[in-house]
Parts: structure tokens; C-alpha cells; sequence
């Protein structure tokens, strides 16, 4: 991956969330609602695919990367979340989910109590303000790997993607604004006995979303790989 170290402070401060506006659609008269006849077939489910880790390493598809044209405001992160009712964002869903010990959730998504455990440095967080939700592949990544390609709508799908819990993760803030855009080549989680783990949801999450790996990140991945022996990943791709 290309680093860019002058983002290393400014591009490390968690986004500002940014809820989504959801608008219903008026209904359609019975008159006007479509006949089977009409309406679109059903799409096929994607198939969930399991492989031993180094095969679903080589698995990803090896290509240069590039940043041009990146701009973070491209992946509209903190929309209204896979729950538009619950009252919480992405973030606040993440959260929510993640918990060790339940917090109380009140008006607003305020999080009140509760704890975290922080893998990526092994420590527990007591406070939702100490948390980042983190992208287990940063977008700035995800752009350099394919979707500087997709539409707006499949890169704010990627940003809230809730359908796999390996794809956001809440770890400290300070773990995670140290690893800003690296990707495993040129960072690791400090805790040495979450590497298989984060290198496995590192692939996982590319494999998802069909992203390319540049050739030293491959390299690092497969490296990475010997010291997780019977590791098999699985994931469902993308909808």
C-alpha cells in the first residue's frame, strides 16, 4: 500500500458522523403495484466460501496501487446504520454490538457505562469517548484497492458495513491512530497474539469486497501467514 505519512495527524482523527437522510417513498395505488409477471427476478444470496488462510491469500488479486484522486468525504461513514429506528449511527450500532459489558444506551445513542476490550493492544476501555470504531482496511486502502471504481453508494455501503462484524471494530483510539492507513506490511497490532487474527480479518474483509493486494503487502501477508497454522478464513461476499 502507499503510505502517506503527512495524514499520520490530520487523517487519523475519527470522522465526523454524518446521519443519512431516509426518505419513504410514497405507496403505489393498488391499481399501479406490479404483477409477479412485472416484477424483478430474486437475486441469488452470495455463496459464503471458506479456504485455509494462505490459499485465500494468494486468493487476492495482486495490483499496483493508487491514491489519486482520494478524498475520505467519498465514503459517506455514519449514516443512520443497519437500523434506521434504533437511534444510533454506525458508529453507536458498533458500539452497541461490541460491548464486554453492556452500556445503557440513552437518548440520542449516548453510551453511558459499559466496557470494551481493545484487541488490537489488549486493553479494556471503560469509556465509549476512548473508542475508535476502526476500518479493518482503511478506505483510503479500499480506494487504492478497487473502489476508487464504485459508485458512491457501494463506497457508503463499504464505510457502514455492519453484515460482517470483522469489517468495523472498536479498539482504542490510540491503537488505531497509530496504525492509520498502514496495511500489514508496514503495521501490526502492538498485542503480538492478535497478528493471525488481524491478518486473517484483514483478507477476510478484502476477499468481501474484492480488493486487490500490491505485491509487498501479499508478500507480508503470506509471510505473516507460516505462524498461523490451521487457520481457515471464511466470508461472504458483498452484496
Amino acid at each position: 500500500m502507499i503510505t502517506h505519512l503527512a495524514r499520520a495527524t490530520a487523517g487519523a482523527a475519527s470522522a465526523v458522523c454524518v446521519l443519512a437522510l431516509v426518505t419513504t417513498a410514497p405507496a403505489l395505488p393498488a391499481s399501479a403495484a406490479p404483477t409477479p409477471a412485472t416484477q424483478a427476478p430474486a437475486t441469488q444470496a452470495p455463496a459464503t466460501q471458506s479456504l485455509p488462510l494462505d490459499q485465500a491469500i494468494a486468493a487476492l488479486p495482486q495490483a499496483a496501487e493508487s491514491s489519486a484522486g482520494y478524498d475520505r468525504a467519498k465514503f459517506r461513514y455514519c449514516n443512520a446504520g443497519s437500523n434506521p429506528d434504533d437511534g444510533c449511527d454506525t458508529r453507536g450500532e458498533v458500539l452497541v454490538a461490541e460491548a464486554v459489558s453492556a452500556p445503557t444506551v440513552e437518548s440520542g445513542c449516548r453510551l453511558v457505562g459499559g466496557s470494551w476490550w481493545s484487541y488490537y493492544d489488549a486493553r479494556e476501555i471503560t469509556s465509549a469517548a476512548a473508542l475508535d470504531v476502526a476500518h479493518t482496511v482503511p478506505v483510503v486502502e479500499a480506494w487504492e484497492s478497487g473502489a476508487s471504481q464504485w459508485t458512491a453508494e457501494r463506497r457508503e455501503a463499504y464505510a457502514n458495513d455492519t453484515g460482517d462484524p470483522r469489517s468495523l471494530v472498536a479498539v482504542s483510539a490510540a491503537s488505531h491512530r497509530s496504525r492509520n492507513d498502514q496495511d500489514p506490511a508496514r503495521w501490526l497490532p502492538p498485542n503480538t497474539q492478535a497478528t493471525c487474527r488481524y491478518i486473517t480479518e484483514w483478507t477476510a474483509v478484502k476477499l468481501r469486497w474484492q480488493l486487490t493486494a500490491d505485491r509487498e503487502e501479499r508478500q507480508s501477508l503470506t509471510q505473516l501467514a507460516e505462524s498461523c497454522p490451521n487457520t481457515t478464513l471464511t466470508f461472504t461476499p458483498a452484496p
